[in-house]
């Protein structure tokens, strides 16, 4: 099949996405596939004026899959604007719908806003373009973590308590500081800031002293006007994927420093990752159970991953869902699928031939 693998774009996980995008590229291409690697915001304006009239050449014409590495770093996004030289306010770079178009589908290896959160999909399902993961919905309502938890909470889904602040006033500065001193005065320390719409932990900070609060709260609206404070919950970290409507098994996270951050997310060795993990078998079900009702409830499809904490007396506490979880070497859900006999080739093709099969 011809297959498009799209990737970078122009989120805070742009790097993330090229890692995942990549080792997809590489997994398609040992099955036989004639899958090209295209970064969506640059599109293919340095492939020539050749291959700008007909994308499709690539095709044929593979280009090579350059190596990428990680520094731990979250891009300059700005920078990336910049360097573009299709002058264009549109988030689709040049040439990438004519391939995607001329593509049997297009794995979308997308991370973050500008990807994960429907608008492309969208625009696939407008054009025809069929597709993988979850359609433009899900992906819409799932990205923004208060909107899940929202969605999810008259259902009794077990969650940290939160407060919602939407469009902290930015028009001035002194309306800004105001309403800092304000969401201040309502938080209770220990907790967690986060920008509702980030993600590979970007723009989370974990606060346990009231004196680190207001710089938690600056960094995070750095990101954007939404701010999303939760309840902090001691416990330990667990994943758990849901690939065609089962849950597999879980994945216990153990970073060696700070907690699972940017860095520890994707930096080999820098997490012990246990698969299964180390829980009772009644905290896994449990965590199944979530898992395969946050996805039926969301409306998603193919695959999704949960993120949960468990407290030392076996409390589950669900945390957010991810519609284009990482298929980076380090990443969860190929780890996850391997403890069930699914090599990362087999989830690649399995990934694409679901996508076809609910939009071919």
């Amino acid at each position: 099949m011809k297959i498009v693998v799209l990737c970078g774009g122009l989120s805070t996980e742009r790097i993330i996405s090229f890692l995942s995008g990549t080792k997809i590229c590489h997994a398609l291409r040992a099955r036989g596939h004639q899958a090209v690697l295209v970064d969506l915001f640059m599109g293919l304006e340095d492939m020539g004026e050749e291959v700008l009239k007909d994308p499709a050449v690539l095709f044929d014409q593979l280009p090579e899959l350059k190596p990428v590495t990680f520094d731990g770093v979250a891009p300059d996004l700005k920078a990336v604007r910049e360097s573009r030289k299709y002058k264009s306010p549109a988030i689709f770079g040049r040439g990438v719908l004519e391939i995607c178009r001329a593509a049997d589908v297009v794995f979308i290896a997308l991370h973050g806003m500008n990807g994960e959160d429907g608008r492309v999909q969208a625009t696939f399902e407008m054009l025809g373009i069929p597709y993988t993961g979850s359609g433009y919905l899900g992906a819409a309502m799932t990205m923004d973590k208060m909107i899940t938890k929202q969605m999810l909470k008259p259902h009794g889904v077990p969650m940290p308590d939160w407060h919602y602040y939407r469009n902290v006033p930015g028009d001035s500065a002194e309306a800004c500081e105001e309403a800092i001193a304000e969401i201040e005065r309502q938080t209770q320390i220990p907790c967690v800031v986060k920008t509702p719409t980030g993600g590979s932990s970007v723009g989370v900070v974990i606060v346990r002293r009231v004196e680190d609060l207001d710089a938690a709260i600056r960094e995070c609206l750095k990101y954007g006007r939404d701010l999303l404070i939760e309840e902090f919950i001691e416990g330990r970290e667990f994943t758990c994927a849901v690939f065609k409507g089962k849950a597999l098994p879980s994945v216990e996270i153990a970073p060696k420093t700070r907690f699972y951050d940017y860095s520890n997310k994707y930096e080999a060795g820098a997490t012990e990752e246990i698969c299964p993990g180390r829980c009772t078998s009644a905290v896994e079900e449990k965590m199944h159970q979530i898992a395969e009702f946050v996805h039926s409830e969301m409306g998603l499809a193919t695959y999704s991953r949960c993120d949960f904490i468990v407290t030392n007396d076996d409390r589950v506490y669900f945390l957010e869902v991810n519609t284009l979880p990482g298929m980076t070497p380090t990443s969860l859900v190929p780890q996850e699928a391997a403890a069930v006999g699914i090599s990362y080739e087999d989830l690649c093709e399995q990934i694409v031939e679901d996508g076809l099969a609910m939009r071919a």
